[in-house]
């Protein structure tokens, strides 16, 4: 039962490889604490629920260390005078996505626990709305100063605001360092590159996929064309926290919608993973994500 949960959770995601890492993990305690002599179906839950407990501390502690990588790094490289930066963030990474912390959320958590964070602007995210639904709601529970963008908008406010970074998550990093992200990322890192702003992904060292040697071959989940031409939301009128579907676009129109994009490695200045922080050698336009990981 549990191996077939498991599975059944792998082909919930197929771009994000940390889930395969996990499950994997899991299905190897199960089969070998099922084998094990004496072992009961109590016994087997058990140790499930053992490691599973274990992997949500140590998740914890990995977007901690994340975080303040990642939050060394733009201040190394961005900090004004005053010792304060402004970022972007894209989707949901914070402790609605992760054990409680969060990845690029939990670089900006950072910033503004040590006083170093100006602003933040998050992006709603289309089609599925991840930043307006659930980053804002992050940002406005913790007091963090924050203000809420469309995705088109980016360009035009890197041009207009002092941005010192682009913070972003990732579901699968290549060997190369190109990043499988929430659609929308590859433009995010387009215009930064234009602006000459740092953008930054984040990431455990569970979504690095060693086994590919570049973007090309990530698999890109494809999603239902109902999640753009329709949209859910609170109702102004009825009772509190009641919702709606409606429809927003022209009925029979015809709907691409990939939930995800690749970044190449070169328009990425950084990976910020909770073992620190992995750069490009001098003059390359890729990352060595394989050497980085043997010596740290």
């Amino acid at each position: 039962f549990i191996a077939d949960q498991l599975d059944y959770l792998r082909k919930s995601r197929p771009t994000a490889v940390n889930l395969f890492e996990a499950a994997g993990r899991l299905e190897n305690l199960v089969a070998a604490s099922a084998a094990r002599d004496g072992s009961s179906p109590p016994d087997v839950v058990a140790d499930y629920l053992r490691e599973a407990e274990a992997m949500l501390d140590r998740d914890l502690q990995d977007n901690r260390n994340i975080g303040k990588f990642g939050a060394e790094f733009i201040l190394k490289a961005r900090a004004s005078p005053e010792g304060k930066v402004s970022v972007v963030t894209h989707c949901n990474t914070g402790s609605l996505a992760t054990a409680g912390w969060g990845t690029a959320l939990g670089i900006i958590r950072d910033l503004n626990k040590t006083g170093h964070l100006e602003h933040v602007y998050c992006t709603e995210t289309r089609p599925y709305n991840q930043g307006g639904r659930l980053t804002a709601y992050e940002l406005v529970y913790e007091n963090i100063p924050a203000t809420l963008i469309t995705d088109s908008m980016a360009s035009a406010l890197l041009r207009t605001k002092s941005i010192a970074a682009i913070v972003v998550g990732a579901d699968r990093v290549a060997a190369n360092g190109d990043t499988a992200n929430k659609i929308g990322t590859y433009q995010l890192a387009i215009t930064a590159k234009f602006h000459g702003v740092e953008f930054i992904v984040a990431a455990p060292s569970t979504s690095i996929d060693l086994s590919l040697a570049s973007g090309d071959q990530i698999p890109i989940e494809q999603r239902p064309g109902i999640e753009v031409v329709q949209i859910r939301g609170e109702k102004l009128s009825g009772s509190p926290g009641e919702v709606e579907t409606v429809h927003i676009a022209a009925k029979g129109i015809d709907v691409w919608n990939p939930s995800f994009d690749v970044t190449p490695a070169s328009l990425i200045s950084a990976i910020a993973t909770e073992k620190g922080i992995i750069t490009k050698a001098a003059g390359s336009d890729s990352f060595d994500v394989a050497s980085f990981l043997a010596t740290h």
